[in-house]
């Protein structure tokens, strides 16, 4: 992914621009210390999207290591345990 690179000072001096500039080109910009990048400014929406996608990563990982540890169940059997679980709750 191309990201712009810029200092520190400017993430103080031109926040503004470098917030424009990550909602209008949806590239992350790294912000530099000393010379070796420290940090990484994304817009909002990106972030939600990027956490959103690694949140469904992981599920759908959790879900292989299910299949290959054969845990594993009919789903007509799953929604029959669901439904008796709440009906003998409701009594």
């Amino acid at each position: 992914m191309e990201a712009y690179i810029r200092p520190s000072a400017d993430l103080r001096n031109h926040y503004n621009e470098i917030s424009k500039q990550c909602h209008e080109t949806r590239k992350p910009v790294i912000i530099t210390k000393n010379g070796r990048g420290d940090t990484v400014v994304i817009g909002l929406q990106d972030y939600k999207q990027l956490t959103a996608e690694l949140e469904l990563l992981r599920t759908l990982a959790e879900a292989h290591d299910d299949v290959e540890q054969d845990r594993v169940a009919p789903i007509k059997d799953t929604f029959n345990e669901i439904r008796k679980a709440l009906l003998s709750r409701d009594e």
